[in-house]
């Protein structure tokens, strides 16, 4: 554990990271309808700039944690970032499509090792009874990208054109390279992973990876496609979606905030709760999304439950890792990226045959797996916890049990 003052610092300087690669990530997007013309490319090889960036990511994430799980956690995390900026810088100047793909991959391997140790580093500059909030304070970061780095990086394009949007974020990651380089103390990665988490368990790690994968796919499977939805299921105007998207990603920050607070108390509860939330918005949107009055509120909670599930999960998956807390953290990339890149697949589908409309109905069922998962495991466990306690106590079996059980 370091000084507070520099550890609150360093933790910032972490925040503004995490909204750096989130951001940049999923810029292209936003930017489609000028990337392509402008490299004669369709928009649908253009919209491999973020797919092939998420496939980078899940490839190269737990081999490279690997290889650099000796590297000193300070110049592992500036250098990723020195590179990431590098790489944007080389993006924003692009002459052709291949240059600029090429830029974006060499920015996705340093996103599987940042995503691997910024968690870990960041716990492990505080107590241990408050790393569930720094967790989700972390987590504001990843939570502002879509909120705020993606509309205004969208706006300097649409103002100046796309290389300007990559321009900011070049220099954003460069400033943050330097932050990160004089802020962040000298950290081993034995301090920030560990050897384990402080509650090792297989079985519980990898439903929680099975359920992030569930929860995720179903989530962004709707996300990608909320504006089409509101726009034909809602019957909202073109000219409200931007305040809709920046309702529901402002309840995300909030909702990512306030979890902070109850995370270290109850971190299987908060994601149970989140899931089960997140579940009842999407079913929600699906039964009563063609009202305006409804989708608001919904959509609000959508937003908040999703983002602040991030936080819980990946809070979770560092406390029950059976190895380290590092590739914990990398797996659980691996596992995010693989639902964010079949989330959007599947959606896609369903758009084209079923439509829109049904798009929050898969996001419920996927997400209600997800806590179905983890909430029977627990139940399982507990029984199989208490069926060993009256085995090695028979005085202790309750009433009926007997019966019960023959």
């Amino acid at each position: 554990m370091v000084q507070q003052r520099r550890a609150v610092y360093a933790l910032a300087a972490l925040s503004a990271a995490t909204f750096c690669y989130v951001t940049t990530e999923v810029l292209p997007i936003g930017l489609l309808t000028l990337i392509a013309p402008d490299l004669g490319r369709t928009r649908s090889e253009a919209g491999l700039l973020v797919t092939g960036y998420a496939v980078v990511v899940m490839i190269v994430a737990l081999p490279l944690t690997r290889v650099t799980r000796r590297v000193p956690r300070r110049p592992l995390l500036a250098g990723a970032l020195g590179v990431f900026a590098a790489a944007t810088a080389v993006s924003a100047f692009a002459t052709s499509y291949e240059v600029l793909l090429a830029a974006r991959l060499v920015s996705a391997t340093t996103n599987g090792i940042f995503w691997a140790v910024v968690f870990p580093v960041a716990i492990s500059m505080f107590p241990a009874n408050i790393r569930g909030r720094i967790v989700a304070r972390l987590s504001i970061g990843n939570a502002l990208g879509p909120v705020l780095g993606v509309p205004l990086g969208t706006w300097l394009g649409g103002q100046a054109g796309w290389r300007a949007a990559f321009i900011a974020m070049a220099i954003f990651g460069f400033v943050t390279c330097i932050a990160v380089a004089l802020l962040l103390p000298s950290v081993t990665p034995q301090e920030s992973a560990g050897e384990t988490g402080p509650m090792p368990d297989r079985h519980r790690f990898v439903v929680l990876l099975v359920a992030t994968i569930l929860a995720v796919t179903g989530a962004m499977g709707a996300f990608t496609y909320m504006t089409v939805f509101l726009l034909d299921v809602s019957g909202f105007a073109a000219a409200s979606l931007g305040l809709l998207l920046f309702v529901q990603g402002s309840f995300g920050v909030a909702g990512t905030w306030a979890v902070g607070r109850v995370l270290d108390r109850f971190p299987l509860g908060v994601v149970l709760g989140l899931l089960g939330l997140i579940t009842t918005a999407m079913l929600g949107l699906y039964a009563g999304g063609s009202s305006k009055v409804l989708t608001i509120p919904l959509l609000a909670v959508a937003g908040m439950s999703f983002s602040s599930l991030i936080a819980g999960i990946q809070h979770r998956i560092m406390q029950v890792a059976p190895s380290t807390t590092d590739m914990a953290s990398a797996s659980l990339s691996v596992a995010f990226n693989f639902g964010l890149a079949a989330g959007s697949f599947i959606g896609a589908g369903l758009l084209a045959t079923a439509g829109v409309r049904v798009i929050p109905l898969f996001g419920g069922l996927l997400t209600a797996a997800a806590f179905a998962l983890l909430a029977g495991h627990e139940m399982s466990r507990k029984r199989r916890r208490d069926d060993e306690t009256v085995r090695r106590n028979p005085d202790l079996q309750p009433v009926g049990h007997s019966a019960a059980h023959t």
